[in-house]
């Protein structure tokens, strides 16, 4: 396979059409459109669908896509790398983070990443959805207990476990017992929760009394005596601590594990490769009382 082609294959793939891969890369539209229709012929698949205004690629040309642009790129990495006399990280890298550990651990940990690698560009987006690493350009994402993906490797960096929190305000329930809950979001319609207390297993029936979009202000809402919560312990840590909530119970089911996941590949780019050695420093053994302390240093 011609790997020239490829790569203009992958550069018009990648800016959605002919016009603007050319105006990108400051080449003759007419040389772009021939070498991929030469792979085309090389490959006899037809990788773009071509209409009057519009060009989009084939189940084939995404396919193939998906599977090149993260090899092309790490090519073009380490010759740069070798040219340059070495593998120090430079250039961007671009992370996908969920909301509540941006909120309390992102920050600083991207801070002390820029002073310790000031050639390397971090951008990080916050956001709770899966994206897409390939397709939106990103080299390494965070999720919390993500679903299995062909596409990407990955290793746990931190674990972390719910725990049922409130005001010492309110009075510990019995069995079956309704409560005043403070939920996260419209999505979570739990009628009960399920905790593992001191005194054994309980059932609490919840009344959810208020709705907020993050942890964060779901914790702030519980501390005030509004109603119960099911919290991260790393989360609250400071408050069990202090007295200013009370532990009821650890809520029973899967554990939190954050991963870390990045493009399958056999070689990892020197940036990636630092970031995550990075999250291992900071987090060595992934326990929630290391981000507990983190967040609270």
């Amino acid at each position: 396979m011609d790997l020239l082609a490829l790569a203009d294959f992958n550069l018009v793939a990648r800016h959605g059409g002919f016009g603007s891969a050319a105006r990108a890369a400051g080449r003759p539209k007419a040389t772009l459109s021939r070498r991929v229709a030469e792979l085309e012929a090389a490959l006899d698949l037809r990788l773009f669908e071509r209409g009057a205004r519009a060009l989009k690629l084939t189940e084939e040309g995404r396919a193939l896509f998906a599977r090149t642009a993260a090899l092309l790129t790490e090519l073009d990495e380490t010759a740069a790398a070798i040219a340059s006399g070495g593998d120090k990280p430079r250039g961007t890298l671009r992370i996908s983070a969920p909301l509540l550990f941006s909120q309390t651990a992102m920050g600083k940990l991207a801070a002390a990443f820029a002073l310790k690698y000031p050639e390397v560009r971090l951008e990080i987006t916050t956001e709770d959805r899966a994206v897409d690493l390939i397709e939106e350009g990103y080299d390494l994402a965070i999720r919390v207990n993500p679903a299995p993906d062909q596409s990407l490797v990955g290793r746990i960096f931190l674990r972390d476990r719910l725990v049922v929190v409130a005001s010492p305000a309110l009075t510990r329930p019995t069995d079956n017992q309704t409560v005043p809950a403070v939920v996260r979001g419209t999505g979570d319609r739990s009628a009960s929760w399920d905790i593992v207390s001191p005194a054994g297993r309980l059932r609490i029936a919840v009344d959810p009394v208020l709705r907020l979009s993050s942890l964060v202000m779901v914790r702030d809402a519980a501390r005030a005596g509004v109603g119960a919560a099911r919290l991260p312990i790393s989360l609250v840590g400071r408050d069990l601590a202090a007295g200013t909530l009370v532990h009821w119970g650890d809520v029973e089911g899967p554990e939190i594990a954050l991963w870390t996941l990045y493009p399958s590949r056999r070689l990892l780019n020197a940036r990636v490769s630092a970031f995550l050695d990075h999250l291992k420093a900071a987090f060595p053994k992934g326990h929630p009382d290391e981000l507990a302390a983190y967040i609270d240093a």
